[in-house]
């Protein structure tokens, strides 16, 4: 069994527990913004290839106490990093702190690199190049005041890049995020869902991709492809039971709109492309002029936060009108609101029968659920 660490969203580690656990992973630990845990590469593999709320799967192949920037070197040397990978594989090393007192990360790096190309020195008098754009391998070392942890990468690209988006508006939030918000929704796929706020349809085709049991991972590539024990027969295996899962089959009930065209348009673009444009009824206009889709449902949207004071103003003169719109033409559904400005809810004089801190990058963000029923959740 391999020590592991998966990054996510923060907020999400809970779920993202649940969802590695039915992948093969055990002896799981929460922390900020990722879970440690242990998997057989096997394991590793599918979590990869299915994992819809992770961000990157790390091996941690050593940890050690250090004083200083030789003490990290040194345990870089004990990895047996030919056991991972060739020599013709570039590298690429990166290093992320806290409460570290060491005077520059930079440095820890480049000893870091040192190490690994002086280990493959020693072993076949040769050294792997360094490639900071797309390198095959990556090398992460983390420290703490004390410790150090280095930890060797088997995605590559980070896994909320589904390699599905063509075109995209400035901005979206990232693909684990968003079915993040959908599964703390509810939503199923027997159930209407509504983005109202589409942007280019990052909420809506991991809707659909979930509704159809499409493994996120299978249209892109990944890290472990070149480590020296990889199994391509048994990931090919693996990727083939995955396709077969998928039900094309499966009456999904999809709407999506937004005020700005263009944004309407990249986003049917983008699921022409990836042929799943017949599964998403598009519209384009005004949400506190339009009426619901569907006689009930779950609604998910992402809506502009504002950050220039103009643009709070403005905000604070639509939300009112979104409150109205959700009172006269929503009632019988759930509607779900991801943002960072906290004063929706009482801008739209409505009170949320839940709020769930999420983080948005480094922004603190609430996913506040109203339940729409005729007559109430008019806050006095």
């Amino acid at each position: 069994m391999l020590a592991c660490f998966v990054t996510t969203v923060r907020g999400l580690e809970q779920l993202l527990a649940e969802e590695i656990t039915a992948l093969g992973a055990i002896d799981i630990v929460a922390v900020n913004a990722g879970l440690e845990f242990k998997a057989d590469l096997d394991s590793v593999m599918r979590i990869n290839l299915h994992s819809r709320l992770a961000s990157r799967v790390m091996i941690r192949l050593v940890f050690s106490g250090y004083r200083f920037e030789e003490d990290i070197y040194a345990l870089a040397m004990k990895v047996r990093w030919d056991k991972w990978f060739h020599i013709g594989n570039s590298i690429k090393v990166a290093t992320n702190a806290i409460a570290c007192p060491l005077k520059s990360l930079d440095f820890v790096t480049l000893k870091v690199k040192d190490a690994i190309c002086d280990y493959f020195v020693e072993k076949v008098d040769a050294r792997p190049n360094v490639d900071k754009a797309e390198p095959d391998m990556r090398i992460y070392t983390f420290l703490t005041k004390d410790t150090a942890t280095i930890y060797l990468d088997t995605s590559g690209d980070t896994l909320f890049k589904r390699g599905y988006r063509k075109l995209k508006l400035e901005a979206p939030i990232r693909e684990n995020l968003a079915f993040g918000l959908i599964k703390l929704s509810g939503w199923t796929p027997d159930k209407p869902f509504y983005d109202p706020m589409c942007g280019s349809g990052t909420l809506v085709v991991e809707a659909i991709s979930y509704g159809l049991n499409i493994a996120p991972g299978l249209n892109r590539n990944f890290a472990f492809e070149k480590f020296i024990d990889f199994d391509n027969a048994k990931f090919d295996e693996m990727k083939a039971q995955a396709k077969a899962a998928i039900n094309y089959e499966q009456k999904l009930q999809i709407f999506a709109s937004d005020i700005n065209r263009t944004a309407v348009e990249i986003a049917r673009q983008n699921f022409q492309q990836i042929k799943l444009d017949h599964y998403v009824h598009f519209s384009h206009g005004d949400f506190v002029k339009k009426t619901a889709p569907a006689g009930g449902g779950v609604l998910v949207t992402n809506p502009p936060y504002g950050v220039r004071l103009d643009e709070l103003d403005r905000l604070a003169e639509f939300y009112p009108l979104l409150g109205s719109t959700l009172k006269k033409e929503f009632a019988g559904w759930d509607c779900y609101f991801f943002t960072a400005d906290l004063r929706m809810p009482k801008l739209m004089r409505l009170k949320p029968s839940r709020k769930t801190p999420l983080f948005n990058g480094a922004l603190e963000c609430r996913l506040f659920k109203f339940e729409m029923v005729s007559g109430s959740n008019r806050k006095d």
